[in-house]
């Protein structure tokens, strides 16, 4: 280890993992529903599952390549790396067995039982898990006899398989198999209601109870079944065929992940060893994979789906979605953004502005032309539609899609063909940058002339996750943002010519720069007898270089605030390097994703919504784009909800170099941020 380093940083992967802690925290607080319990604990698990496929595969990769991966790293060697995550997995995964526990015994006090396949005791459950198995499951079910001399079919990513053992009659080896359970059909199995309790059934179990009539072909004195998950690397391998087109070569790599090599290992720790040894040596893991024993379920992202039974005292309240003051669904909202700019705050606000901003576009006879950046699609995307119906009616529609957002990438394919196909102009990306700017530009024709609307947004343009990611949009008919917004998709379309922008800071080409800019101006403020300050918002700080000018800041005296959901490399209150740096971390119902700057106090103060992190990847090999806020009123507007957020002393998690993930407290009334947010939009509709 680098003791200079370990002294100024904390290393990405292991931050990473204490911020997974924090929502594991979540599935442990008693204050939370207990069904939202569970579906933390879902979020926890299919977390750490794509930690697996993306950064400990890339660490694994280092060592592999006998690199010390110091410089990637930091902090920590790969080869140091590896066990040490292994470690805190293993533990991490121990404690949430417990939480699991916990919440199904109180599950059973609010009359909800989750029954394995040793206590289906009633005639009226026994008819329905064989008829449902028979019907439903056992088409779906497909199983490999593991045998010494045939070689394993490739084992799918991420799909959850049951290791059978049967142990034969006489003096016969055992049979092993391996038995894949249908992604198909629900996890969750809702069985008949027993004296008005509702009774549930995973799928794993049902299977487990009709193991015998599933094998009776083998002649074996017992059979036993336990769970195993095979994580693999998902880094995309793009060819450079150039008789294909981008979309066919990242199609085929994106099927090519489950060829990938394993990098995870999860098994049922009650597993027998001689069954574990043979798995391991058939499967070809090896001993830098992480092999981690778990509980008798894998795969527990599907808690993420546990069925709710109509159980309404169980979720979090319904919250509606609020209007946005002074523009309602029913105008225009090119007659009102003509007038002021808006701010969409969703999912306070309702996102069906954003919807409405483009089926207008599509259906005014005065749009000429429709402009936008994608990243991220639902599966069922109004966006998409919306656009397509604008090239239908005559509007030239330009898609900047980024087809590599990573595990999104099949979704955006198939809206990138179908929007091809209606006459969309697309943009696949930038050599060698990804898209992660969330813009539009509409040119509209007033008055014989050209006038431009827009909006820019901290969060993708996908109305599921907008019910549950905390982001900002500006709507806005500032021509000057517009304009230069404009210069960004000439770049798109000629990334050879590097554009100058008067109001938007933009990656690659100008953000770190402007940063440290911003930076050294509340330095010489500080300096020259003022108070400097700086407030960010962001979901994860870890380029080291922008780290070192905000410990430039901190020791000029500028007070740093920073609200940081994921990881954060920068170690907050050092004596001497970052006693003016303080840090927090909300989880909670929403998931934090707004990325803010502000630079001052008062009037002369500036601030900026962004799709930018402060990574390396978003200064460096991204395309962001961070929109100054010139309206009085929605700059103050984001300062009053930004202060709402750093005085919550319900959810606030403090970050600090114990990374022990400590709870803010203090004797101010509580104020929980994200309810206080709501309650903050809720009243201003009153004044």
């Amino acid at each position: 280890m680098n003791e200079q380093q370990s002294s100024r940083y904390i290393n990405r992967e292991l931050s990473w993992l204490q911020f997974n802690g924090r929502v594991l925290q979540e599935a442990a607080d008693e204050t939370v529903p207990l069904i939202e319990r569970l579906r933390f604990l879902g979020i926890f698990s299919n977390n750490l599952d794509e930690f697996f496929k993306v950064r400990y595969a890339t660490v694994r990769r280092i060592v592999r390549a006998g690199r010390k991966g110091r410089k990637a790293l930091g902090v920590y060697t790969a080869e140091e790396l590896l066990p040490m995550i292994t470690d805190i997995v293993i533990e991490q995964q121990a404690e949430s067995l417990n939480i699991l526990d916990d919440i199904y015994k109180k599950l059973e006090d609010e009359g909800i039982h989750i029954l394995d396949e040793t206590q289906i005791t009633h005639e009226k459950h026994q008819k329905f898990i064989k008829d449902f198995f028979t019907e439903e499951v056992s088409p779906a079910i497909e199983t490999i006899i593991l045998r010494e001399d045939v070689e394993l079919p490739r084992i799918q990513d991420l799909d959850a398989y049951l290791t059978i053992k049967m142990v034969m009659k006489g003096e016969k080896p055992p049979i092993y198999a391996l038995l894949e359970i249908p992604s198909s059909i629900d996890r969750f199995i809702v069985l008949p209601k027993i004296d008005d309790h509702d009774c549930i059934m995973m799928i794993d179990d049902l299977i487990r109870y009709n193991l015998d009539s599933f094998f009776s072909i083998f002649d074996y004195e017992s059979i036993s079944a336990h769970m195993i998950k095979i994580t693999r690397d998902a880094e995309l391998d793009i060819e450079s065929d150039l008789g294909k087109s981008f979309i066919e070569k990242l199609s085929q790599s994106v099927q090519g992940r489950e060829d990938g090599a394993p990098v995870r290992f999860v098994f049922d720790k009650t597993i027998e060893e001689e069954t574990l040894a043979f798995l391991l040596k058939k499967l070809d893991i090896e001993n830098d994979d992480s092999i981690i024993p778990g509980g008798r379920y894998h795969n527990r992202k599907d808690y993420m789906g546990f069925p709710s039974l109509g159980r309404k005292d169980l979720l979090y309240p319904k919250q509606k979605p609020l209007p946005i003051k002074g523009i309602t669904l029913d105008c225009s909202m090119f007659e009102k953004i003509a007038k002021k700019d808006y701010l969409q705050y969703a999912p306070y606000h309702t996102f069906a502005y954003t919807i409405k901003f483009l089926r207008e576009a599509a259906l005014d006879p005065k749009v000429k032309s429709v402009k936008i950046t994608i990243y991220r699609l639902a599966k069922m995307s109004h966006i998409a539609s919306a656009l397509i119906n604008a090239a239908q009616n005559g509007k030239e529609v330009t898609v900047q899609i980024e087809l590599r957002a990573r595990f999104d990438e099949e979704s955006n394919m198939m809206y990138a063909k179908q929007m091809e196909n209606q006459g969309v102009k697309l943009i696949f990306g930038v050599p060698g940058l990804k898209v992660h700017s969330k813009v539009c530009v509409i040119e509209r024709e007033e008055n014989d002339k050209i006038k431009r609307y827009g909006f820019i947004s901290t969060g993708n343009f996908n109305h599921k996750t907008a019910a549950i990611y905390t982001d900002y949009t500006l709507f806005t008919a500032d021509q000057n943002i517009l304009k230069d917004l404009s210069k960004l998709f000439v770049f798109f379309d000629t990334n050879y010519i590097v554009n100058k922008y008067k109001h938007l800071i933009v990656s690659p080409h100008y953000s770190r720069n402007t940063f440290y800019k911003l930076i050294d101006e509340q330095i010489a403020i500080s300096e020259e007898g003022g108070q400097g300050y700086i407030l960010l918002k962001l979901n994860s700080i870890s380029n080291y270089a922008i780290i070192d000018k905000l410990y430039e800041a901190s020791q000029a005296g500028v007070q740093v605030d920073l609200m940081i959901r994921g990881i954060c490399c920068l170690i907050p209150g050092v004596p001497g390097l970052s006693e003016n740096i303080r840090a927090i971390s909300i989880i909670d119902k929403f998931l934090e994703h707004p990325r803010v700057y502000v630079f001052g106090k008062g009037d002369t103060s500036k601030v900026y919504i962004s799709s930018s992190d402060w990574m390396s990847r978003n200064l460096d090999n991204r395309v962001e784009v961070s929109c100054p806020i010139y309206d009085k009123d929605i700059k103050r507007e984001i300062l009053e909800t930004l202060d709402i957020c750093w005085n919550d002393n319900v959810k606030a998690r403090l970050l600090n170099s114990k990374q022990d993930n400590a709870y803010v407290k203090n004797d101010k009334p509580k104020v929980r941020s994200q309810f206080a947010t709501y309650d903050y939009y809720l009243n201003a509709l009153k004044e």
